[in-house]
């Protein structure tokens, strides 16, 4: 009998799908001819046995095609969110302030898929414990969220 290979969809903006197709573009032309042009170079010295400077290069080489592999991938696989405005609650793109009850302090987050996931920024993952508790909220709401840290308790003020 066999399994049921589940698909996986990569979330993300239409903004961060076209970086990827950006990302790709450049390493598949202007990247992927540098490493070329060093493995050539490296060729040039002789000997590949005791050739550093080649094994560099062919270390770049799959590193670059594992790179283009992934991108490739996360392109192929991926769900355009179209930022919806959904009734009062927090959906994909919705940006939040929130007051973390136990510091009283205020914080900005705005929901993204997880391939534009950068909490320094203030983005946070819908599948993210944070992120996943506060989809589908209403300003006013309190939650709660288990982190490693500990508990955390905030308070929605503000959706947008």
């Amino acid at each position: 009998m066999a399994k049921e290979v589940k698909e996986v969809k990569y979330k993300m903006s239409a903004e961060r799908y076209n970086q990827i197709v950006e990302e790709l573009e450049y390493l598949q032309t202007v990247r992927e001819r540098e490493v070329a042009d060093q493995i050539r170079e490296a060729r040039s010295f002789g000997d590949l046995s005791e050739n550093s400077e080649y094994d560099e290069a062919k270390t770049e080489q799959g590193k670059l095609y594992s790179k283009i592999a992934e991108l490739k991938n996360l392109l192929e696989n991926a769900e355009i969110i179209e930022e919806i405005k959904a009734d009062g609650k927090i959906v994909m793109g919705s940006e939040i302030t929130v007051r973390d009850l136990d510091l009283n302090e205020e914080q900005v987050f705005k929901i993204v898929g997880s391939q534009e996931a950068n909490p320094m920024e203030g983005k946070i993952s819908d599948e993210s414990p944070f992120g996943a508790a506060l989809l589908g909220r209403k300003k006013g709401d309190r939650i709660t969220v288990q982190a490693p840290s500990g508990t955390l308790n905030f308070e929605i003020l503000d959706i947008q």
